[in-house]
């Protein structure tokens, strides 16, 4: 799943980033730009259609009024008032459940953020890690709290301050930090149920590497390192929790889901054996025969015919 690019969410508001108050932005610096929800309901008088997608930005927004918030395997409804914290790691849509929506939302690239404050980095934080929580409801006051802070950058965006990039990156990571002091506590949460979530999440983003439809379409995951990438977590941590959940190392997981593909294809499609290979990764045919033999005991030919 590739993800959207900045340009495809600005066509999506009939708006281009040049448009934007944003647009003075050094482009070395990334990309930051802020909008109204109540805006954007009047955009889309139908409500917004948001595809079910990851991002190259991560996005932050403050709402007031009844909504649903989908990521990863994950839904969140949301009743009253709700601060959400996208990463562009994860696939996420947000979908409203009538017009009664106010509030802010921002959008920015990591670049934006670097360095990060005090050497912080941007996914070191579990508000925009894959197993975090980002969804999180508010009280009144924390949501009074919090609108002033989108206020104030709502107020400097389009100000002609010469250093206001800085001080708009300042108020960022004021809003990251309240977001994650209002994170659920870690230690509240037993081991086993982290493990049981990275599990799932894993297993959300094999899923969805699946079916192949066309010879052209390639697996953009394929190895144990590319998975804890897209996790945000180290490939020896996914190993031990897949391992201890069940009882299987991710690559033993992932070579077995390949297969059951491989399988797919060769009983079917007509698709070449070689256009298999390629499609779902390997390097040459060879590779792709010792590989299906170890998993099945036959060759892709014998299990075809």
């Amino acid at each position: 799943m590739k993800p959207n690019s900045l340009e495809a969410f600005y066509t999506s508001l009939n708006a281009r980033p040049d448009d934007a108050p944003a647009a003075s932005l050094p482009r070395e610096v990334g990309h930051f730009n802020l909008f109204r929800v109540e805006e954007l309901m009047r955009t889309y008088p139908n409500r917004p259609q948001m595809t079910f997608d990851r991002r190259q930005f991560y996005k932050i927004s403050l709402i007031r009024g009844r909504s649903r918030v989908e990521y990863a395997d994950k839904a969140v409804e949301v009743e009253q008032r709700g601060l959400w914290f996208a990463s562009s790691r994860v696939p996420y849509r947000w979908l409203p459940h009538n017009l009664e929506q106010t509030g802010y939302f921002c959008i920015f690239t990591e670049e934006f953020l670097l360095p990060g404050k005090g050497g912080i980095a941007l996914e070191e934080l579990p508000v925009v890690q894959a197993s975090g929580c980002p969804v999180l409801e508010l009280t009144e006051a924390e949501y009074a709290a919090i609108e002033t802070l989108f206020e104030k950058m709502a107020q400097e965006i389009t100000s002609t301050y010469s250093y206001k990039y800085d001080l708009l990156r300042a108020y960022l990571w004021e809003l990251i930090h309240h977001g994650q002091k209002l994170q659920p506590t870690p230690a509240a949460v037993p081991a086993h149920n982290a493990s049981a979530r990275v599990t799932a999440l894993f297993g959300e983003l094999l899923e969805r590497q699946f079916p192949l439809a066309t010879p052209q379409q390639q697996l953009r995951l394929r190895t144990a390192k590319d998975y804890a990438d897209e996790l945000a977590v180290h490939v020896n941590h996914l190993n031990r929790v897949l391992k201890e959940t069940t009882g299987h190392t991710t690559t033993t997981l992932i070579g077995g889901r390949v297969a059951q593909e491989a399988k797919m294809l060769l009983k079917q499609t007509n698709w070449t054996v070689s256009e298999i290979a390629d499609s779902l990764g390997f390097t040459d045919v060879a590779h792709f025969c010792n590989f299906f033999k170890r998993q099945t005991s036959l060759t892709p030919g014998d299990f075809r015919s």
